[in-house]
């Protein structure tokens, strides 16, 4: 498996599979705009060229939240999320950033180990934030220390 820098035609693979090959939580031109931002970055996950995965992140003056980490409904539980997860905290250091945030669902508890194992810690909730019923759990790791 190889981690790149997703592009738009990286987009165009997957646009219209987007909602049944991976999720519903986000449309086509949601995801194109994202790509287009000045503030987000995008990276895909291809095994044999076939796009298994994609996550991101927005860059603000202050911080480095995540996205979405999303892999390929038929190649869950290979690793492939924890790989993107891995390459979006190298490009988050990158950025001089002191820290990395997220949100995740409640009721995700795969990801919510994951992120426990990457040194992520709980924050917060948003209440009722994923399609006004499930919260959010809000998710923070130091990417660095303060002097």
């Amino acid at each position: 498996m190889e981690i790149l820098e997703m592009n738009l035609k990286d987009f165009e693979k997957i646009k219209d599979s987007l909602q049944e090959e991976f999720d519903d939580f986000w449309t086509p031109s949601i995801l194109k705009s994202e790509l287009e931002s000045e503030n987000s970055k995008y990276i895909v996950a291809k095994e044999n060229n076939e796009i298994v995965g994609f996550a991101g992140i927005w860059i603000s003056p202050v911080d480095v939240e995540i996205t979405n980490i999303v892999t390929k409904k038929t190649e869950r539980k290979k690793g492939i999320g924890s790989a993107l997860l891995d390459k979006l905290i190298e490009m988050a250091k990158s950025t001089g950033r002191e820290t990395i945030s997220l949100e995740v669902n409640e009721n995700n508890f795969p990801a919510g180990i994951l992120y426990e194992k990457k040194g992520f810690e709980v924050v917060g909730i948003r209440k009722k934030y994923y399609k006004g019923i499930d919260n959010a759990i809000i998710m923070t790791k130091k990417l660095k220390d303060r002097v």
